[in-house]
């Protein structure tokens, strides 16, 4: 079935328009992310230069031929912004007008000027260039990224593709004539139009869709973050803690879990001031993370007590990973020697099993034997 290129066209715009309105109101009633702002004005200036290139065939070839090319290359470079936004590097100024301006010093060539098919390369080249630049970002920021980056890149390795095939096959018929034939030479326009209406839509729901995944990310983490010493809190501890006991359970490893309390807390804050008891779990928290590996459980599980879960470890390993958390803390310059101290409970799953609740409760009952034989030292469960 045959495309009607100006039905195309008038589609185009009309789509361009709705879709930069809904990114642009995204914009500005969510979080104002600026990847969002960019690419509505992208989707925008898209709209306005394929209305200004539509001009062709009045006397004014002007302002189809350079200005409405002009905004398209800008166009085409706010959406590589928008990416490289999202990514987290600063948008590159020179390079958003950078296609702009080559291709307004390149009409004042009479050569060039013209010229379709040069035109219709060097067009498609730009093109090319700034979707290429927007696969790049995504494609190098892919280890850092935590939302669904791929289908954006398909979609701008996909349209750069289309690009390097129309410098192949497009004969460059002019745009007034497009419009007003229907004959073979007009196919490829209006699969390029198809095309481009296509990748519009698709990158403006696809960059969407990572706006809002990313924030919902960041609003979970918040959600299983302590916001005073960055660790996990008790609902992290306890989710990542229940997955950890599952994992180690159906490989038949075992499980030492370390509950630490830091000594005369209260005292502590009565005697230095609340912030300095701050700066104690702060660094606690430091210490903690800095003996513990990778694939270990971390969080503060209330007031001055944190849970540390260690897979595929022993009372054995546990006890060390211990005595080192507590000669660490209490060798901190904070304070004076001797102010600073944690009791530290431990229990294996030998004793316990994998259930989690269980395990806590065990080393709750090793945790007091400790405080009860006078604090700042370790204690297996069971108690001697």
């Amino acid at each position: 079935m045959p495309l009607n290129i100006p039905t195309l066209v008038m589609v185009d715009i009309y789509v361009l328009v709705l879709v930069g309105l809904l990114m642009l109101h995204a914009w500005r009633r969510g979080r104002r992310d600026s990847t969002l702002g960019y690419l509505a004005a992208a989707l925008l200036l898209g709209a306005l230069g394929t209305v200004l290139g539509s001009l062709r065939g009045i006397g004014m070839d002007f302002v189809p031929l350079v200005l409405g090319n002009g905004v398209l290359q800008i166009s085409a470079a706010l959406t590589w912004t928008a990416l490289r936004v999202f990514v987290g590097r600063q948008p590159h100024l020179p390079g958003i007008f950078a296609g702009a301006v080559i291709w307004t010093l390149l009409c004042l060539n009479p050569a060039f000027y013209e010229s379709l098919a040069v035109r219709v390369m060097v067009s498609s080249l730009m093109t090319v260039c700034y979707t290429g630049l927007a696969a790049l970002e995504l494609w190098r920021s892919r280890r850092s990224l935590e939302v669904a980056w791929v289908p954006a890149l398909v979609l701008s390795l996909f349209h750069a593709g289309f690009y390097c095939v129309r410098i192949v096959v497009d004969q460059g018929m002019p745009f007034d004539m497009a419009l007003a034939s229907a004959g073979q030479g007009t196919r490829f326009f209006a699969l390029l139009v198809f095309e481009t209406l296509l990748y519009a839509i698709g990158m403006a729901f696809v960059i969407l869709a990572m706006v809002k995944e990313r924030a919902e990310l960041k609003f979970r983490a918040a959600a299983y973050c302590d916001p005073l010493t960055g660790v996990g809190n008790r609902r992290a501890f306890m989710s990542s803690g229940e997955y950890l006991l599952k994992g180690c359970a159906q490989r038949g490893e075992q499980v030492v879990l370390l509950l630490c309390d830091l000594d005369h807390f209260k005292r502590l804050n009565d005697n230095y001031g609340h912030a300095t008891g701050d700066q104690a779990l702060v660094a606690f928290g430091q210490v903690v993370e800095g003996s513990l590996r990778k694939q270990d459980v971390f969080g503060r599980i209330g007031g001055e007590e944190f849970a540390c879960l260690l897979g595929a470890a022993d009372l054995e390993a546990g006890g060390q990973v211990a005595e080192r958390i507590r000669r660490e803390f209490a060798g901190l310059p904070l304070l004076e020697p001797g102010q600073l101290s944690v009791s530290i409970g431990i229990v294996s799953s030998r004793e316990g099993g994998y259930d989690l609740f269980r395990l806590l409760s065990l080393a709750d009952d090793a945790l007091y034997a400790a405080k009860d034989k006078g604090r700042n030292r370790i204690q297996r469960y069971p108690a001697d």
